[in-house]
């Protein structure tokens, strides 16, 4: 590794142990904003109960209930099919019941 590099790589170490301390602030500060999905609305809008959406969507019923309750938020995969679904429920409806 180019040595200039490293010295830069260690210093940017240091400079983070001291934003951490609140000794430091920080150049800038991102953030970001994830938009919440009603899970409950959408499968309201589905008129379906937790069980039949946990199927359709193929998560357990706890999995949804936790989404709905608030205790776990849906990640990955799961998160891009609900923000869809949040958009235009009964195209997800008509997809996964084919």
């Amino acid at each position: 590794m180019d040595k200039r590099l490293f010295k830069d790589l260690v210093q940017g170490v240091k400079e983070m142990k001291l934003i951490m301390a609140g000794k430091l602030k920080p150049a800038r500060v991102t953030r970001i904003e994830i938009k919440p999905i009603s899970i409950k609305g959408i499968r309201k809008k589905l008129n379906q109960s937790q069980s039949e959406f946990a199927f359709m969507i193929g998560v357990s019923p706890s999995t949804l209930r936790n989404w709905e309750q608030g205790t776990r938020e849906p990640e990955g995969a799961a998160r891009a099919l609900l923000t869809v679904a949040q958009k235009n429920p009964k195209a997800v409806y008509e997809a996964l019941h084919a």
